[in-house]
This record gives structure tokens, C-alpha cells and sequence, in this order.
């Protein structure tokens, strides 16, 4: 018993070190308008550097992400088919597909789907 609460007590205490003395040496001394700045040539930057971010792309590539990862689930389906019980496998199938086409459906109802407005 003793040895699992000594045990513990390091495996508590190391990370506890290593995180105090990382957050420690991580601090920026001095904030500088030029460090801080992008680098052009010692011109002053004719724009800001950071571009404007589409939320209707992120949208869209997170819907496509959904949707892909759907599909690789759907193609073991195909393989499991000799091995199951047809009506099960039927059901089950049939269940998938039905809540992917109703969530495309819902995604396509609300607009997400659209590109340019």
C-alpha cells in the first residue's frame, strides 16, 4: 500500500515539475511592435497578414468529413454480407443509409450545402 501511494504521488509530482518549469521558461520577455509584426523586407507591412477565414468553407469541409468517414464505414458492409444473418444485415444496412440521407437532407435543408448565396 505504501508503495502504490509513493507510486502515485510521483507520477503526480513529475508532471506537476516539468509543467512549471516549461510554463517558467515560455514567458516572452518583451512584446515588441516590430517582433511582432510580419517581415517585409524592413518595409512596413502594406496590409494585415492574416487573411480573412471563410466560415462557409469550414463548414463545408467539416460536412465532407462527416460524410467521408460514413462511407468508409459503410464499405465493410459489403464484406460482413456472406457472414451475417441477411435480415439483420438488411436492417442494420437499411438503418445506416436511412440516417445518412436524413442527415444530408437536414444539411441541405438548412442551407450548409449552398456555396455562394
Amino acid at each position: 500500500m505504501l508503495n502504490l501511494s509513493i507510486t502515485a504521488i510521483i507520477s503526480f509530482m513529475i508532471p506537476m515539475i516539468v509543467m512549471i518549469i516549461t510554463t517558467m521558461l515560455s514567458k516572452k520577455s518583451i512584446n515588441d511592435r516590430e517582433k511582432s509584426s510580419p517581415f517585409e523586407c524592413g518595409f512596413d507591412p502594406k496590409s494585415s497578414a492574416r487573411m480573412p477565414f471563410s466560415l462557409r468553407f469550414f463548414l463545408i469541409a467539416v460536412i465532407f468529413l462527416i460524410f467521408d468517414v460514413e462511407i468508409a464505414l459503410i464499405l465493410p458492409i459489403v464484406i460482413i454480407m456472406k457472414t451475417s444473418n441477411i435480415m439483420m444485415w438488411t436492417m442494420s444496412t437499411m438503418f445506416f443509409i436511412v440516417v445518412l440521407i436524413s442527415g444530408l437532407y437536414h444539411e441541405w435543408n438548412q442551407g450548409a450545402l449552398q456555396w455562394a448565396e
